[in-house]
């Protein structure tokens, strides 16, 4: 026979006291201690940050790469931009000193005139050629639609035979470096004629692509 005694009395609520704060300083010491995270999960985390990171760093390091080829390409294509624009004003003299000898000077000139004229022609030749050789290029806008990027308006002359706003006059030759206007050319422009009509499979080609063309 099993002899059971059940506590009573003030030991038997001290004993369950002492249970239940055991019971609550063990779930609060779990509570305490946060779960450990996974190692895998942790390197997957920071290996996705480091890509990231490199992505980043690449698309920057592309970016810089176009930037300074850019840079590089203009510094070439125009640092010589403000040097000939000078040079055009003694190509522009040599033109007026040419255009100022009456024709009949030229056909009956003695031969040191004559000397004279082709040595101011050869000179006028070599520096347009010097300069081309630098990307500087002269405007042919004889027969262009006129262009405010390309041309600028003197005056209108009235001529019923072709397009309107064609140019028919240059008073002062145009230039470009690249694919930037170093000078407009002067011109004059038909009015009176025929409106032009651009469609989509002609469309207005600038001074540029004709002249590459």
């Amino acid at each position: 026979m099993t002899d059971e005694t059940t506590k009573t009395g003030p030991d038997a609520t001290a004993a369950d006291t002492s249970a239940d704060f055991a019971q609550d300083a063990a779930e609060t010491v779990d509570a305490a201690e946060p779960s450990q995270p996974d190692p895998v999960e942790l390197l997957k985390a920071e290996n996705g940050e480091l890509r990231d990171r490199y992505l980043r760093l690449a698309a920057e390091m592309d970016n810089l790469r176009r930037r300074t080829e850019r840079d590089v390409k203009d510094a070439k294509s125009y640092s010589v931009a403000s040097f000939a624009r000078d040079m055009l004003s003694v190509a522009d003299n040599l033109r007026r000193t040419l255009d100022a000898i009456p024709a009949e000077s030229r056909a009956g000139g003695d031969a040191g005139l004559k000397t004279l004229i082709e040595g101011v022609e050869m000179t006028e030749r070599s520096m347009l050629s010097a300069l081309e050789r630098h990307g500087v290029r002269q405007l042919e806008p004889i027969g262009q639609k006129f262009d405010p990027n390309f041309h600028q308006a003197m005056f209108e002359v009235p001529n019923p035979e072709v397009p309107n706003n064609t140019v028919v006059q240059v008073v002062q030759a145009g230039f470009v470096i690249g694919d930037r206007v170093l000078r407009p050319a002067m011109v004059g422009v038909a009015k009176g004629g025929p409106k032009i009509v651009e469609n989509a499979e002609q469309g207005a080609n600038s001074p540029l692509d004709e002249k590459d063309a």
